[in-house]
């Protein structure tokens, strides 16, 4: 595919998510559409906005196995958006079981469709521009829920859920577009080549992940509803922020130091729940705790959706690293909703509530270094694997004898070394030596050992390093 198709292709992914996310946005998850249409009828939210996050939760989480080519994944897109049309279409009557059915169905089948966009994020956007597509993703599907709340909340929950359908349908229509062609074979051995390497730092990020967005289900439950008395200005206002701080991150240079500005988000967080506990209940007020908050999430949601898509080049299946990553998101708002509704029944004072708040911003302080330590060797390592196969095999094997060990290798840790540089999991060079695979962890500790690292990331970074010596 030439540059100019996959840049009309990014463009129709782009557009494709953008208007599928904003139905999510505005209706399913959480969205002002849904909870105009319970308020209108009395219904109590909790058990529909539970019933959908976890249906959300569980799609993303085991897309992965169903989908593993591009082809499949646009049936699993088309199909998915195609279910949550039909299953949207009861809410337009009275409240009766097809609700909860179709929050059931559309939640699960949503989440499938947006873990299987991560075979598109990772085919048609350059490593070094996914944070600039995540960021307009996110951008492009916040404004068009601002327009679809602005409706639902001051003129009609129909009118509004209506627009949801309608944003869907177009969204739909873009995915129809897309093109369904399969992985180029030098993409498909460059995964091969680096599968596994993924796996520590994607386990660590989606634990931040979860973490840091209990956070999130705290301000749907706690936050936004101390100021629903402001309806017309939350209508249009509750997202500005959050827009605006990822406008920021997007445009950032690309050498700037995103783990960096991390802090600055956690300090809002802090801010944000203590302005909470503070202030009143006035126009000003909110506009502060707002500001704050929604300024944090974008912060963070850009972050970690961008590292996500960095990551899809290390895995062999995009939509089970996408999918994994994004239930991290999900599975934290639910846990944080919980929290939210849990307080609140039990009428904890606002004090208490930001005591929680700043716990989990405190475990997430925590947590960053570790993560970006992490992300760094998980760079190295893959940048070092693609230079190494494109050597020859004298140059391969003088920048390993250039390197100093504590003690010199074995022959048969030799092997095994060239194999791990190849990209090789112990399974593989069980079978290409003929050997067992627990003979070749203990081959591998020995390597590390005598190379003074603690795993195949370090032993990699280490080798990076000294590769200018040779």
């Amino acid at each position: 595919m030439n540059g100019h198709n996959k840049l009309i292709s990014r463009r129709l992914s782009t557009a494709a998510f953008s208007f599928s996310f904003a139905y999510l946005l505005s209706f399913l998850f959480e969205g002002q559409v849904m909870y105009s249409l319970l308020e209108m009828h009395g219904v109590s939210a909790s058990a529909y906005i539970l019933a959908a996050m976890i249906a959300h939760f569980m799609g993303l989480l085991t897309c992965g196995p169903f989908v593993r080519s591009q082809a499949e994944a646009k049936s699993m897109m088309l199909g998915g958006m195609g279910l949550c049309f039909a299953a949207t279409i009861p809410f337009f009557f009275a409240p009766s079981s097809l609700w909860l059915g179709g929050l059931v169905i559309s939640g699960y089948f949503s989440g499938c469709a947006v873990a299987a966009w991560g075979f598109f994020l990772s085919a048609y956007t350059p490593k070094k521009e996914r944070i600039k597509s995540c960021g307009d993703v996110l951008i492009y599907s916040n404004l068009l829920m601002i327009a679809i709340n602005v409706v639902a909340m001051n003129c009609s929950p129909f009118i509004g859920l209506s627009c949801a359908l309608f944003s869907l349908g177009i969204g739909i229509a873009f995915i129809w577009m897309l093109p369904a062609g399969q992985e180029n074979e030098q993409n498909r051995a460059l995964k091969n080549k680096t599968h596994g390497g993924v796996k520590n730092p994607l386990i660590l990020l989606c634990l931040f992940v979860f973490i840091i967005t209990i956070n999130s289900g705290l301000m749907y439950q706690v936050i936004n509803p101390a100021f629903e008395h402001l309806t017309g200005l939350v209508s249009w206002y509750w997202a500005v922020p959050y827009i605006v701080a990822l406008a920021v991150m997007r445009n950032l240079p690309m050498n700037a130091k995103r783990s960096s500005i991390l802090y600055v988000g956690m300090a809002m967080m802090i801010g944000a729940f203590i302005s909470f506990m503070l202030l009143g209940r006035n126009t000003s007020d909110y506009l502060i705790v707002d500001m704050l908050m929604l300024g944090a999430c974008g912060i963070f949601d850009l972050f970690w959706w961008s590292i996500l898509g960095d990551m899809l080049d290390y895995s062999d299946n995009p939509a089970q690293t996408f999918g994994l990553g994004l239930s991290a998101n999900v599975c934290g708002v639910l846990c944080g909703d919980i929290l939210g509704m849990s307080v609140t029944s039990i009428g904890l004072p606002n004090a208490e509530i930001a005591v929680i708040a700043l716990t989990v911003v405190c475990i997430t302080l925590v947590m960053l270094p570790p993560l970006n330590h992490q992300l760094v060797l998980l760079l190295k390592s893959h940048t070092y694997l693609v230079a190494y196969d494109n050597m020859s095999q004298s140059q391969q094997t003088d920048i390993v004898r250039h390197i100093k060990t504590l003690e010199p290798l074995t022959v048969r840790e030799q092997e095994v070394l060239q194999l791990i540089l190849s990209g090789k999991s112990n399974r593989e060079i069980a079978g290409a030596l003929c050997i067992s695979e627990s003979t070749v962890k203990t081959h591998a500790r020995n390597i590390f050992s005598k190379y003074d690292v603690g795993s195949r990331a370090e032993l990699i970074s280490t080798l990076l390093k000294n590769q200018t010596v040779v």
